[in-house]
C-alpha cells in the first residue's frame, strides 16, 4: 500500500492558521491550538457583526434624523409616520446626512412634508 506523507500538508495548514492569527495578543497569536480557537471564534463573530453593522448604522441615522428634527417641533417616529401616510419613501441615511450636512436642504424638505 502507497505511503502517505502528510508534512508538507500540515505545514501548510500551520502556516496558514498562524498568518490568520496576527495581531492576537497572548499565546493565540503562535500556539497553534489557541490560535485555530481564537480563529473560529473571530470569524463567526466577524460574520454576525456583518450583519449587526446594518441596523447599527439605521439606528444611527435615526437618531440624526430626530436630532435635525426636534428645531421643527416633530419627533422621528411623527415624522416617518406622515411620511409613511403620504406615501414618501426616502432613504435614511440620505436624510440623516442632509439633516447632518445640509441644514438649508434638509429644513425646505421637512416644510414641504409638514406642511
Amino acid at each position: 500500500m502507497v505511503r502517505v506523507k502528510k508534512g508538507v500538508h500540515a505545514a501548510k495548514t500551520r502556516r496558514n492558521v498562524l498568518k490568520m492569527a496576527k495581531g492576537f495578543r497572548g499565546p493565540r497569536k503562535n500556539k497553534e491550538k489557541l490560535a485555530y480557537e481564537q480563529i473560529v471564534h473571530s470569524l463567526n463573530t466577524a460574520f454576525a457583526h456583518r450583519r449587526d453593522k446594518k441596523g447599527d448604522f439605521r439606528r444611527l441615522w435615526n437618531v440624526k434624523i430626530n436630532a435635525g428634527l426636534r428645531p421643527y417641533g416633530t419627533t422621528y417616529s411623527k415624522f416617518i409616520g406622515i411620511l409613511k401616510k403620504k406615501e414618501i419613501e426616502v432613504d435614511r441615511k440620505i436624510m440623516a446626512d442632509m439633516a447632518q450636512n445640509d441644514g438649508p436642504m434638509f429644513e425646505r424638505f421637512v416644510k414641504q412634508i409638514l406642511g
